[in-house]
């Protein structure tokens, strides 16, 4: 019993070390806010309310697809997105009434895998805030899960601004940015609205790999029109996709390209001009699905609906309708087009063969709490 203890105090001391060292870094390198209210002292006394988050999912319009740490979740080039209002995810947290954490997905309770990889990322805040309470999570998501429309983006973002409620640390945008990233890679873009870029950052610490804001969501009009092809599950997460993807001939290329289509979408979105845009999406997303093609095994997200949403924008295209396509990990097709166009665009999705559903959206906000902490 007393060795039990002894080792209860070291581990109690190593995350005092550790939130210590992790929050003068931030404050170091990126001018954050430490925490006020999670002290180390007397925070364990603290009663534990249920909170409840919302985060929207992004589409990435110059591709996040490799790492060069799979530890600390750091991209293995930058990227940029565009956070999409309409479609959300919303997370509540309370303290768990059984022994152990629970967590629940659009009402079906997540087990194995993806509850470890989550029973990680809650220990990150469990080490800054010296507390050790298991939790239940509930994530309902009003969107296709795991299908390609980057719901473990918007999962991640609202969690990570839930814990942060919960145990009373106060972070800056950047801060929760690096943390989300932790659980999920593009979570780190949903923390912001609008246009965002994730640095892919340089140092081997990630303390430079976060995202921040590009343009805010009202300074451009521009609709992203989803197009579903498939509700299933897809076959393989990006996670393993990326790691299945730097078997082929062409990654190398992949990476060493990502900086010029990163600086030519960055003056695209600077100077609103959406045709520039919408060609380095293009070009990128197909960049992207060319070195999934020729992975070993090859990697094929795509179905047959996929590629003839794919003709129907270019049709548009030709008709004089400036439409362009991206397609993250998965089969469905999101398309940019001017907000004055969207009816038209839509309309053309969905009469394509194959199509099961088409989701407007525009460009959405921060993520932000919605119950609880304020």
């Amino acid at each position: 019993m007393q060795a039990e203890v002894v080792a209860d105090r070291l581990v109690y001391i190593f995350r005092f070390i550790y939130c210590g060292l992790y929050l003068s870094v931030w404050k170091e390198r990126i001018g954050g806010v430490v925490p006020v209210a999670a002290t180390m002292r007397g925070a364990e006394h603290v009663t534990l309310q249920a909170v409840r988050a919302r985060a929207h999912p992004n589409v990435a319009l110059v591709k996040y697809w490799g790492k060069r740490d799979l530890h600390l979740n750091l991209p293995a080039v930058g990227s940029i997105s565009l956070t999409l209002g309409g479609l959300y995810t919303e997370v509540t947290i309370q303290p768990s009434k059984a022994n152990r954490d629970e967590y629940r997905s659009n009402g079906r309770l997540v087990e194995g895998a993806p509850l470890s990889g989550l029973g990680r990322f809650l220990d990150l805040f469990r080490a800054l805030s010296g507390r050790q309470e298991r939790l239940s999570i509930e994530a309902k998501s009003n969107f296709p899960v795991a299908a390609g429309l980057a719901s473990s983006a918007s999962t991640y973002a609202a969690l990570t601004v839930a814990l942060a409620a919960l145990y009373g640390i106060r972070l800056s945008k950047e801060q929760l940015s690096a943390l989300a990233r932790q659980g999920s890679g593009s979570a780190c873009r949903s923390i912001w609205g609008g246009f965002v870029e994730w640095r892919r950052g340089e140092r081997p610490d990630g303390s430079d790999s976060f995202a921040s804001r590009l343009v805010s969501p009202p300074d451009w009009p521009i609709t992203v029109i989803v197009a579903i092809t498939d509700f299933q599950p897809k076959h393989t997460v990006s996670r393993d996709g990326m790691r299945q993807s730097e078997t082929s001939p062409f990654y190398p290329a992949w990476v060493a390209s990502q900086v010029d289509d990163l600086d030519e979408a960055r003056r695209a979105i600077g100077a609103g001009d959406l045709e520039r845009l919408g060609s380095v999406a293009e070009r990128n997303c197909l960049k992207m699905h060319a070195v999934a093609f020729t992975a070993r095994p090859p990697l094929v997200y795509w179905r047959p609906a996929t590629l003839a949403a794919v003709e129907t924008v270019w049709k548009l295209r030709a008709a004089g309708v400036p439409a362009y396509f991206t397609i993250d990990a998965g089969p469905q097709v999101k398309v940019l087009c001017r907000t004055q166009d969207r009816a038209t665009v839509q309309g053309a999705l969905a009469a394509t063969p194959g199509v099961r559903k088409v989701i407007l959206c525009h460009p959405g906000g921060d993520a932000q709490l919605v119950e609880g902490f304020h």
